[in-house]
């Protein structure tokens, strides 16, 4: 669900139809015949800088340079056709048209120019996502696994939100989480805490020990001196969760975070664990797997859970009204991950208008039989 941009060039042969050049070579066409058709009293001449003017709008520079020295031809034959080149007004005219038509090629380059640099940071922007924010597996044991990220910000593609998923000897482990704060300093939080659970799910330690470890890393990268002024107010809401292969459960650990959602029989139930743990960094420092405590929930064949970040429940309509992730979800009845999610991302940007305010993330996984 990634959008992708392109840079225009000349001719735009690779965005734009050929057939948009005839309006301009069109114009310069009609120009000239009206003005010999008026002759020398009335003159049309100075509106050939039309031509390139609206050129740049859709073409590149040599296209638009094109066009402009076929508006000068065109100027030129007029002059000799209405009195000579050596009138004032005439110089008047040709000057006029050279001048502006310089002027709209120089910035067609300039805006060209631009959006080659503006392409290469979406490229390494894509670059970045796909390295921050790996796509997670289709298949991981007996379960089905279906994600998707949407950035509240137009032209990013990476935001605060992250997950990811690590396979261990005995299950699939889980993360999904929601950095305070948006810009760079969120993407840099999301991707420490990102490979800090990599580094460390693979080892297979006790899930309290894996987020005891994630907690650590948090609060000492925002002890940092370095890190910044706004480091020590970083935190990180995170439910971290275990899914055994051979058994019909799942052990959860909220920090902080929304409570998934277990879908069943045609009811969205919240994952709600007793004694929810702080958000990771605002707890002590060198905390241990004695600070948390796992809950286990029953994950039957069948069953699919929803994990989500808070943009996917507090997006507003038009009349402020908070997007109803339970009620739909629990009303559509999808038994296909693929399917779910697809559906979400489609009803969460109609519930806002086509724009969201927050990042959002939602992973939809399913146990098979």
């Amino acid at each position: 669900m990634r959008r992708t941009h392109r840079t225009s060039g000349f001719g735009e042969g690779r965005h734009r139809r050929p057939a948009l050049l005839a309006v301009p070579l069109g114009l310069i066409v009609v120009i000239m015949v009206l003005d010999l058709l008026t002759g020398p009293e009335i003159h049309l001449g100075p509106l050939l800088v039309v031509a390139p003017a609206l050129t740049a709008a859709f073409a590149g520079p040599l296209a638009t340079g094109g066009v402009a020295v076929l508006a000068v031809i065109a100027q030129l034959v007029l002059a000799m056709s209405l009195g000579g080149l050596t009138t004032s007004n005439h110089e008047a005219q040709l000057a006029a048209l050279v001048a502006i038509s310089g002027f709209v090629v120089v910035f067609r380059y300039a805006h060209e120019r631009h959006l080659r640099e503006l392409n290469q940071v979406r490229s390494v922007a894509d670059v970045t996502q796909s390295v921050l924010l790996r796509p997670l597996p289709e298949r991981s044991g007996p379960l089905r696994i279906a994600s998707f990220y949407v950035a509240a910000e137009e032209e990013a593609r990476i935001g605060g939100d992250l997950y990811a998923a690590a396979r261990s000897r005995r299950g699939t482990r889980l993360i999904i989480g929601d950095v305070r704060g948006k810009g760079l300093t969120a993407v840099g939080d999301a991707a420490l805490l990102l490979g800090a659970f990599r580094a460390a799910a693979h080892r297979v330690p006790p899930l309290p020990r894996l987020v005891a470890h994630l907690q650590n890393t948090v609060y000492w990268d925002a002890a940092d001196p370095e890190a910044g002024p706004d480091a020590s107010e970083t935190f990180v809401t995170a439910a971290v969760l275990e899914i055994p292969d051979e058994e019909p459960t799942l052990e959860l650990i909220s920090c902080g975070h929304l409570p998934p959602l277990l879908l069943r029989d045609g009811r969205a139930t919240p994952l709600a664990v007793r004694d929810p743990a702080l958000p990771l960094g605002l707890g002590e420092a060198d905390v241990t797997e004695d600070d948390y405590a796992a809950e286990v929930f029953a994950f039957r064949p069948g069953d699919l859970l929803l994990l989500y970040t808070d943009g996917a429940v507090e997006t507003r309509d038009a009349r402020g009204r908070f997007y109803p992730l339970a009620e739909r979800v629990a009303a559509w009845r999808e038994a296909d991950p693929q399917r779910l999610v697809r559906r979400i991302h489609d009803d969460l940007l109609a519930h806002a208008g086509g724009a969201l305010d927050d990042d959002v993330a939602v992973i939809a996984v399913e146990r098979g039989g």
